[in-house]
C-alpha cells in the first residue's frame, strides 16, 4: 500500500450501502468474488499542476454501485480470455505475475479492461503495433454491439484490423470486496492515459453524467455529500493526488513486481464507515 494512505480512515456511510449494520463479522454464506477490471483514465491539466482522472456518476437503478462515482469498469466476459486477439505490450504472462493469477485470466483482465473502457468511455486502447487510434467515432457501431454482447472484443479488433495495445495499460492495485457484502467482485485496478487525438465521452446508458476532475477535488464532493465514492475508489484518489504527472503515475507502475491483493475490513462506525487496510 502507497504511504500516502492511511491504514485506517472513514468514509461516509453511503459509500458501502450493502454492508450490514451489525459488524464486519463473516456471513453464513459467502458470495463469490466475481473478477472485474477498472481502468482510471488519466490525463495532465493545461497548466500542469497535476493530474485529471475520468470519472462516471453512476445512475441510482445500477444492481452494483448505484449512484456511485466510479472509474469506468466492470466485471470480465468469458470471451475476454479469447487467445486469438492480436496483442501488442506486456504478455499474458507477466500480466499473470502482476496479479498472481493464470496467464488465461489476466488476457481476460486486460481484454475486459480495454473492452470496458471504450464501451464507458469511447476511448480504445488499440490500433497498430506502434500507435493507438486517433478517431474512434468510426467505430460507433461497434461499440453499442459490444454494449449489447452480439460481439466481442477479439471479433470486432479481428475485423477493424486492430491490436490490443496492453503497453497503454499498467497495473496499480487488487481491491476484493468484504465477505460481509452480497455482491462481490475481485477487480483489479488499471491506469492508462488518454491516448493522442481520442476523446472521452462518457456516452454509456450506466452512467448519467461523466467527466474529468482532480483527485482532491473528487474526494472533497465526496466528503461533502455531493458525491459517494466506494473506499477503492477514495483510496486511490488520494494515491493518486500526491503524483504531479500522468507519467509520474506510470513510473511507478514500472517500480512494481506485483500487486497486493486488498481485502478491507469495513465496519459502521456512526454515521461513518470505518475501513481498516491490511
Amino acid at each position: 500500500m502507497l504511504r500516502y494512505v492511511p491504514a485506517i480512515f472513514h468514509v461516509p456511510r453511503s459509500s458501502v450501502p450493502s454492508l450490514p449494520e451489525t459488524s464486519s463479522a463473516k456471513p453464513d454464506v459467502v458470495a463469490p468474488a466475481k473478477d472485474a477490471a477498472t481502468v482510471m483514465l488519466l490525463r495532465d491539466t493545461a497548466a500542469a499542476d497535476g493530474i485529471e482522472v475520468f470519472l462516471q456518476h453512476r445512475v441510482g437503478a445500477m444492481a452494483f454501485a448505484a449512484g456511485m462515482t466510479v472509474f469506468p469498469g466492470g466485471g470480465v466476459d468469458k470471451r475476454d480470455a479469447d487467445a486469438s486477439v492480436s496483442w501488442a505490450g506486456p504478455e499474458p504472462a507477466r500480466w499473470a505475475t502482476w496479479f498472481g493469477c493464470s496467464d488465461s485470466l489476466a488476457r481476460a483482465l486486460v481484454c475486459a479492461a480495454v473492452r470496458e473502457m471504450f464501451e464507458e468511455s469511447g476511448v480504445l486502447l488499440a490500433g497498430s503495433s506502434d500507435a493507438a487510434v486517433t478517431d474512434t467515432s468510426r467505430y460507433a457501431d461497434e461499440r453499442a454491439a459490444l454494449v449489447s454482447r452480439q460481439l466481442s472484443l477479439a471479433g470486432f479488433l479481428a475485423d477493424a484490423g486492430l491490436t490490443l495495445r496492453a503497453d497503454l495499460l499498467r497495473p496499480w492495485a487488487n481491491w476484493v470486496t468484504p465477505e460481509a457484502e452480497t455482491r462481490r467482485y475481485d477487480a483489479r485496478f488499471f491506469v492508462a492515459v488518454l491516448p493522442e487525438g481520442q476523446e472521452a465521452d462518457g456516452a454509456t446508458t450506466e452512467a448519467e453524467s461523466s467527466g474529468w476532475q482532480r483527485p482532491l477535488a473528487a474526494i472533497a464532493d465526496a466528503e461533502a455529500g455531493r458525491r459517494a465514492l466506494m473506499p477503492p475508489t477514495w483510496c486511490i484518489l488520494r494515491e493518486l493526488a500526491d503524483y504531479p504527472t500522468a507519467a509520474a503515475v506510470l513510473a511507478e507502475c514500472e517500480a512494481r513486481e506485483s500487486i497486493p491483493k486488498i481485502t478491507p475490513r469495513i465496519a459502521v462506525d456512526g454515521d461513518s464507515i470505518r475501513v481498516e487496510l491490511p
